[in-house]
């Protein structure tokens, strides 16, 4: 095995440091943190509990921005530093920690590199995801409810706020759909390449004769609605439905129809919301989720009428943009993008980053429709 040039590599991180650094712009992150600063430490912040968590969250992400930035150029000063103990004193382990330490710096400015491509409209948004069973009968549930869990898992392990808001449960097993919110800057930039269909091939636990299934679910990821994106929807276009919550297996949950359901009927879209304990709160969740499904149905409108103007008219995404196989062999692969992995309940277990930093990338490479 060749040994590795550390001189080279260290000046490849230097360059790609270098590029993502003036993307990012540090001086406008900083004027940023101290106008955010300055919002955060006004004594009526707490008047308007949404608006003061919302400026403390982009103020303690904005922080984390400038300090991972910052942080970057003294971590390669450190390598370099190890490196040149390691050579000195001629020491095997600590070459090796050197190794680790490059591999770490190399995944890290990966990740901040797909940071700064998130440069889109909406990218900076919160994000709305929608998971639906597709094909596949009770395969199909229980499949939804396996990326409902991963989704959850990988935000987790990121320490990004979610909240669930909605989960309507399947007959047998599993989930017909789930809505939940991941509340955390750029989360719609970051999610919204998961956006269609999902396939699992396995040997299903729901077939007493251990064939093999391969199933469907759909993914969907909107942007957080703002207050700013002027999306008002007369009350004479919305049809509002109450109806009794319901858990697993359909049982009742509680004693009240405090679950609601928006139709907006000029588009035929369909907003459940049954996950909080008031009418009031689910109607709220609901009209935001409706108008978040409005802006992009609007925003997918103008898209199109541009290209019917430029004459270019490309084709949406396949049927299905990623596979998840258990049987026979065990891989996930996504279809656009190609990158695949070997180990499933890695991926079920939200370790995904790898996915969609790939699609990040396939994005911004122009292959998008």
């Amino acid at each position: 095995m060749a040994a590795t040039d550390f001189s080279a590599e260290i000046a490849a991180l230097r360059t790609t440091f270098g590029t993502i650094s003036a993307v990012t712009d540090p001086d406008a992150l900083r004027s940023r943190i101290a106008e955010l600063s300055d919002q955060a430490s006004a004594p009526d912040l707490w008047d308007d509990t949404a608006a003061a968590q919302k400026v403390t969250s982009e103020l303690s992400h904005a922080q984390t921005d400038l300090e991972r930035i910052e942080g970057f150029d003294q971590r390669i000063e450190d390598l370099e530093t190890l490196v040149e103990m390691a050579r000195e004193e001629a020491d095997e382990d600590t070459l090796a920690d050197a190794e680790n330490e490059l591999e770490t710096l190399r995944k890290d400015l990966g990740a901040l590199e797909v940071r700064t491509l998130l440069n889109g409209h909406y990218d900076a948004r919160e994000a709305v995801v929608t998971i639906r069973a597709g094909a596949g009968g009770v395969d199909a549930a229980d499949f939804a409810e396996m990326l409902l869990r991963m989704y959850l898992r990988w935000a987790e392990r990121h320490g990004y706020p979610t909240q669930v808001l909605d989960t309507s449960y399947a007959e047998e097993a599993g989930l017909k759909s789930a809505t939940f919110e991941v509340q955390v800057p750029y989360a719609f930039g970051t999610l919204s390449v998961e956006a269609g269909t999902h396939r699992l091939v396995r040997i299903s636990p729901f077939d007493n004769q251990g064939r093999r299934q391969t199933s469907f679910a759909a993914v969907e990821v909107v942007p957080l609605i703002e207050q700013t994106d002027h999306i008002e929807i007369p009350e004479n276009e919305i049809k509002v439905d109450v109806f009794r919550s319901s858990g697993p297996g359909g049982q009742s949950v509680n004693t009240t129809d405090s679950a609601v359901r928006l139709t907006h009927i000029p588009t035929g879209t369909v907003v459940s919301m049954q996950n909080e304990k008031s009418q009031i709160q689910n109607r709220a969740a609901a009209l935001r989720v409706l108008q978040s499904r409005l802006l992009v149905l609007r925003q997918a409108e103008e898209k199109a009428t541009k290209k019917e103007l430029a004459g270019d008219i490309k084709a949406s995404w396949g049927d299905q943009m990623r596979s998840y196989v258990l049987q026979p062999y065990q891989m996930v692969k996504d279809l656009r993008t190609e990158f695949e992995v070997g180990t499933p309940s890695a991926v079920f277990d939200g370790d995904i980053d790898g996915f969609i930093e790939a699609g990040i990338r396939w994005r911004r490479g122009g292959n998008e429709s």
